[in-house]
Formats: structure tokens, C-alpha cells, sequence
């Protein structure tokens, strides 16, 4: 009892005073309003105008939403763009191969002529920000159902974009905030030629590997560069050759000065996801029912990538960007999942629902209201839970069996053919699978399939039950009496889909003979079965109660802002636009371990292991560190700083996001979380909870002494 009073306590004075120093993703539009005085007292020497402004120009015109999930920044006047490399990990694989290895071997063009060109790559700018909740609203009645609800405003949504979109020549769409309580129209313009400009090799901008990744201290020089092309008319264009770059109507000004601990720093990008207001029946769901399986479905695949990578080169390359997918979401689950037991998360949470439903039942009207809320998200999340676990291994065990998944790729087409429906888009389906097979068959290598499917099988068939499980499983125990391995090599032996010439002869001349041939495939069937057990006893289910959960949410995030009316709340992360700001520091990750805030060349050279790719050294750098050759992008203490950590509040998708200092100078890019703090997308903790960014000076380092790509340091506005 004195444990959940003292729980209690803790949780009362952290919720009803302001956030800590460091917590919050912050709308730029209203940095002025709620952020601007905090902010200026934490250091910051500039206005919240020059950071977002629709009257001149700013800095939210240099900031872009790189691909579809990783943020860039501008830094010259040219249209460079920085980002991480692993963001740009794609592009730098697909025009790598054994003979140009620029994953190995980094790549730089010592021209514009020399740019490689991405099809398909593009980069998103926002233009400007409007609050439209009250358009959004009209007509929404509060007796009217969710479903009612969210037609409603569905239709004003497109109401409000197709009136916008008449009379401009930008796009846009709404986004909920605040868990549906708000709304806000987001305009934007996307570039389509963006070029790759440089990469460092992977011993550089990936090294320490999965090993490190999530960690600190960290020694990576996380980032890649390109350049936005325009058409001669300066407004976004297709590819094309006589394409010019981009003016921007801002870029960041570079600081070489470096960062001290405790500067104030800020962050500027498009965090993906947070879920900050979950009750703690989600909070439990997440780390101790659906964090282990996935954790342990991901980490058998990644075990067997790995063994073969380590045998061939040729291998490596292909599987280099999957086994990155693959680790990043895997240990980033296992951080968070001890973070949360650590900082007795579900504790916290429950303490505060105490008082949440305290407050709601000593009111009538409140008590009408809110009162039966917490019950029914613990019976929502009760029938949600098992349905998760199902959907987790239909997506991280069934489809991850790449065989599969590339067969499920024919269905649509299948299905056109076989019911002679939308034949009209038949060409257009058979264009798009014709790209698909050379994607697939370039990085394929089968052998890792077929162990993959065994091993992920056997987990799939002993932890559901049968009624989540497809139908497959019982010729596995039937007709294969449980053996996994016989029945993935019947499967193997039997599909026409591992054969490159048999899928690309079917779209040369793709008929209903084709259509029963693939019906009648093995690995086809497997699709089919996981697909129906998905649509008929997961899909369906799954929907109507995270619709209910939604509401549920948009109900429960209204009450605790009325219940905290002096309390400041920052909408969860939506792939909008954000500012996050805190300080540079160092960390305590366990009882008399610190962390200092910075690392540098020095830490390259102490975890350095020729016999282990990940800590395999460059011989240029070596040789650059062997004297001290740092030039002015030296620290003052003489050594070459690498990266640093701080307090600002990031999550997935601020992946390349510029990191700023008082005067709104880069300094850093931001491409990692400390692993004791990876819980903050669903709780924040100030005493560990800290951003990595790669120091700007090293990325300078590399262009400059260890490529001779000085030219492209030449474009930049360095500032002392």
C-alpha cells in the first residue's frame, strides 16, 4: 500500500506540473503561443518566427519529409540535402553491386553530372499549417455514433481539401491531433528528382552495426547526401536531364563551433508516432503480451540473415537493407519493453487512473460522462489482445516468408483474369509485377528462405491457437506428421515462384492458364490460406475494436485535459511537422555508470575489430587519425568529436532530422535514441530519455578530408 501511494504521488506532481524539460513534440505554428518563452529561457537566442513563419521565410522551408518515413534538411543555397544514411540506405542499395559495392565502398559524385538519379524518391515540403477544426466539426453531433462520426468527418475533410486545392497549385490533407479533438490542414509541395550526391562507406555510416544500434555510447556517421532538381520553371518536375537545382527559399546556416553540455538544442522534423495518453491496459498489452513474440520472431530471422551474410559478400549486399528493417524495429522493442518494467510504467499509469476515476466520480455530470471509460478500455483491450497477437504472426511469421509474400503479389491479378473483373487495368498490374519480380529476384537468395520458413512455421503452430492459425498447418501435422523442414521443402520444390524465367513467362502472356497454374502453387496457397483466417477471424474483429478504442481515446484525451486545465499537452506524434527542444547531456543508463555527452575519433579506434565487418576501420580514416588531420572541424580539446546526446524528445521518423543550436545553426543530425530511453513513445523519463546525433563536424570531416569531396563543403555557409 505505501508503494502505490508513493507511485501515486510521483505521478500526481509529474502530471500536474509542467513536462519535463525535454518532453513534448511541439506544433510549430504554436511555438509562439505555448513554447517561445520556455524555450528563450533554456538558451534559445532566436524567435519562434524564425523558426516558422508563413509571412517570410523560415526555417520549416529547409525541412523536408524524406521518401516516406525519415526526415531531411536543406544546407546550401544549391538544393543539398542532408539526411541519415540509413535513411538513404535504400538508394545507396539499389545502385550498389559486386562490381560498384557503394554500400562497402561509399559512393561520392564529383560533379552534379556524377548524381545518381532515384526513381520513385521523392521529398515533401510544408508549405504552411491551418487550423481547421471548426470546419472539421460542423455537423458532427454528440449523440452520433462513431461510425455517424467519422463519415462525417470524412466528407468535411474532403470538402475542405477540394475547395483549398481549386484555387492552389499545392496539395494537401487534414490530420487529427490530439486524438481526434483537433484538426489541422497540412499544405504541401513534393519534389520528384532527387539525386544521390554522397554516402560514406557502411564501415562509416553504419558502423558499429546492429550491435550498436540503439545504443551509446555510439560512433557512426549516420548520414548520406542528395539534391532536389527542379524544372527550368523552378517548380517540381519529373526526372528530367536538363532538370535544374532546387532554390530553396531557406537553408541552414552550419555551425563548427560544436556543442558543450547543457547548450540548449532543438529538433526539427517529422516524428512518426507517439502514444504519450494510452491507459494501462494498451501500456500492458504492448511490452508483456505483443514486444516478446515479435521480439522472438524477428530475432530468429535475423539470426539466419546473419549466418549467411557472414559467409558471402554477394549475399550480404543483397540482404543489407532487409536485415536493417528487420533489427531496427527488433531491438528497438526490446529497449522499450525494458523500459517501461524499469520505470514501472504500468505502475504509473494505473496510479493515475485512480485519480482520473476519482475525479470523474465525484461530479455527476462528469461521472455520466467519464465515468465507465477506464472499464470499458479494459474490456476493449481484454478482447484486442489475443486478435493482436494473431495479426503479429500473420505479419512477422507468415509474410515473412518471402516466397509467400512474393506470391501473394499475383492475387490482384489473378483474380482480374479468373473473374474477368477490371481488365481494364490488367496492363497496369502486369507493369507493376514486372518491376516487382527483378526487385525480388535481384536481392533474393533462397536458401535463407527456406530456413526462415521452417523455423518461423514451428513458432507460428505452437503458439496460436487453431482457430487463428490458417489451414495449411493441418496438412503440416497431418500429411508431414509436424515436420516443418519437409514440409518447406515440398513447398520450395513445388512452387514455380522461385524460378525468375516462370514469373516473368507468365506476364509475357498471363491467361486462365496461367491463373490455375498459380492457384494450384504451393506457395500461392499458403498466401491464400493466410489470408483467409486473416479477413475471416482477425481483420474485421481487429477493426471494431480499435474503432471503439479510438473513440474511446478522443473521449479519455478531452477528460484529462479538462482534469489538468494548467497543464500544457503536446499532441502525440502523426508524421506532421515538430519541434522538440532540450539540452545536451549525459545520462546515468544504471546504478554508478555515466554517460558523457559526447564521443569522438578516439572511441572509432578503441572498438576497432578487422575480424568483425561491423568494426572493420577504413584505412584512410586510420590514416587521417594517425595525424591528427582534422582540420578546423577539430573540437576545441584538440579531438575529433563524432556524435553527442541530449534530452530532445524524438522518435521514429526524426530520422534525419536537423539538430539546432541557440541560434537555430546546425550542429547535428539527429539518427538514434539511447536504448534505455527507446520507451518514449509511450512514457517519457528525463533521467535517461536522450536523442544521438551525429556532430556536424564529423559529417564535414568525411566529405571533406577522408572523400576530397571538399567542393560540396564549398556550397555550405559554415559559421564559426
Amino acid at each position: 500500500m505505501r508503494i502505490l501511494k508513493l507511485i501515486t504521488l510521483v505521478v500526481m506532481l509529474s502530471f500536474q506540473s509542467h513536462l519535463f524539460a525535454g518532453e513534448g513534440m511541439w506544433i510549430p505554428m504554436l511555438l509562439e503561443q505555448y513554447n517561445e518563452k520556455e524555450m528563450q529561457e533554456m538558451g534559445m537566442k532566436i524567435s519562434a518566427e524564425d523558426i516558422y513563419s508563413i509571412n517570410h521565410s523560415s526555417m520549416k522551408d529547409a525541412i523536408v519529409l524524406f521518401g516516406r518515413g525519415c526526415t531531411g534538411e536543406i544546407i546550401s543555397k544549391e538544393g543539398l540535402l542532408l539526411t541519415n544514411h540509413h535513411c538513404g540506405f535504400g538508394q545507396i542499395q539499389k545502385h550498389s553491386s559486386v562490381e560498384h559495392d557503394y554500400l562497402t565502398n561509399g559512393f561520392w559524385a564529383m560533379s552534379k553530372e556524377e548524381e545518381l538519379v532515384n526513381p520513385g524518391l521523392t521529398v515533401t515540403l510544408m508549405v504552411e499549417m491551418r487550423d481547421v477544426s471548426e470546419q472539421m466539426m460542423a455537423g458532427v453531433e454528440s449523440d452520433m455514433s462513431q461510425a455517424q462520426r467519422s463519415a462525417r468527418l470524412k466528407d468535411n475533410a474532403k470538402e475542405i481539401v477540394d475547395t483549398f486545392k481549386k484555387d492552389s497549385e499545392y496539395n494537401a490533407y487534414i490530420k487529427a491531433f490530439y486524438k481526434g479533438n483537433q484538426y489541422y490542414m497540412i499544405i504541401t509541395e513534393t519534389f520528384k528528382d532527387v539525386r544521390l550526391v554522397g554516402a560514406p562507406p557502411s564501415n562509416i555510416g553504419k558502423f558499429g552495426g546492429d550491435t550498436d544500434n540503439w545504443m551509446w555510447p555510439r560512433h557512426t556517421g549516420d548520414f548520406s547526401l542528395f539534391r532536389i532538381y527542379v524544372g527550368k520553371d523552378g517548380k517540381p518536375a519529373e526526372y528530367a536531364e536538363d532538370n535544374i537545382p532546387y532554390q530553396p527559399k531557406y537553408h541552414f546556416p552550419i555551425s563548427i563551433k560544436g556543442v558543450e553540455e547543457d547548450d540548449f538544442t532543438f529538433v526539427f522534423g517529422y516524428p512518426a508516432r507517439t502514444n504519450e495518453y494510452l491507459p494501462s491496459y494498451a501500456l500492458k498489452m504492448i511490452t508483456e503480451d505483443l514486444n516478446p513474440q515479435k521480439i522472438k520472431l524477428r530475432e530468429t530471422r535475423l539470426e539466419i540473415f546473419n549466418t549467411y551474410s557472414n559467409k558471402d559478400p554477394e549475399v550480404r549486399i543483397k540482404y543489407a537493407t532487409k536485415d536493417a528493417r528487420v533489427a531496427n524495429a527488433w531491438k528497438k522493442w526490446i529497449g522499450e519493453k525494458g523500459g517501461i518494467q524499469r520505470m514501472k510504467g504500468v505502475e504509473i499509469k494505473q496510479a493515475y487512473e485512480n485519480e482520473f476515476q476519482t475525479w470523474a466520480d465525484a461530479n455527476n455530470s462528469r461521472s455520466v460522462t467519464y465515468g465507465k471509460l477506464l472499464p470499458e478500455f479494459e474490456q476493449a483491450y481484454t478482447e484486442l489482445t489475443p486478435l493482436n497477437e494473431a495479426y503479429d504472426y500473420y505479419k512477422e511469421a507468415g509474410l515473412a516468408i518471402e516466397l509467400v509474400k512474393f506470391a501473394g503479389y499475383y492475387s490482384k491479378l489473378v483474380n482480374m483474369v479468373a473473374d474477368e473483373k477490371d481488365l481494364d487495368k490488367k496492363d497496369k498490374e502486369l507493369k507493376s509485377l514486372e518491376n516487382r519480380n527483378k526487385a525480388f529476384f535481384k536481392d533474393y537468395h533462397q536458401p535463407i528462405d527456406e530456413e526462415v520458413m521452417a523455423a518461423l512455421l514451428k513458432l507460428y503452430d505452437n503458439q496460436l491457437s487453431t482457430d487463428l492459425k490458417p489451414a495449411f498447418f493441418e496438412e503440416i501435422n497431418s500429411k508431414f506428421n509436424g515436420d516443418y523442414n519437409a514440409y518447406t521443402d515440398y513447398v520450395f520444390s513445388k512452387s514455380l515462384f522461385t524460378s525468375q524465367e516462370t514469373v516473368d513467362g507468365w506476364l509475357a502472356d498471363f491467361d486462365k492458364k496461367a491463373v490455375k497454374k498459380i492457384q494450384k502453387d504451393p506457395a500461392y496457397q499458403m498466401f491464400i490460406g493466410l489470408k483467409e483466417v486473416y479477413e475471416s477471424k482477425i481483420k474485421k474483429q481487429r477493426e471494431a475494436l480499435n474503432f471503439t478504442l479510438d473513440s474511446l481515446q478522443r473521449i479519455y484525451m478531452k477528460a484529462q485535459m479538462e482534469m489538468e486545465p494548467d497543464k500544457r499537452f503536446y499532441p502525440d506524434a502523426n508524421f506532421t511537422l515538430r519541434v522538440t527542444y532540450g539540452k545536451v547531456n549525459g545520462y546515468h543508463p544504471q546504478d554508478a555508470v555515466y554517460y558523457k555527452h559526447f564521443t569522438t575519433l578516439d572511441g572509432i579506434m578503441e572498438k576497432e575489430d578487422p575480424d568483425v565487418y561491423d568494426y572493420v576501420v577504413e584505412d584512410r580514416l586510420k590514416e587521417l587519425y594517425k595525424n591528427a588531420d582534422y582540420g578546423k572541424y577539430a573540437d576545441k580539446d584538440g579531438t575529433l568529436h563524432v556524435a553527442f546526446a541530449a534530452s530532445n524528445h524524438t522518435t521514429g521518423g526524426n530520422s534525419g532530422s536537423p539538430v539546432l543550436n541557440a541560434n537555430g545553426e546546425l550542429v547535428g543530425v539527429n539518427f538514434d535514441r539511447c536504448w534505455e530511453g527507446t520507451m518514449s513513445d509511450l512514457m517519457y523519463d528525463p533521467n535517461v530519455c536522450r536523442n544521438i546525433s551525429i556532430d556536424i563536424r564529423y559529417f564535414l570531416f568525411i566529405v571533406d578530408k577522408f572523400a576530397g569531396a571538399g567542393y560540396l563543403v564549398e556550397e555550405m555557409d559554415l559559421v564559426n
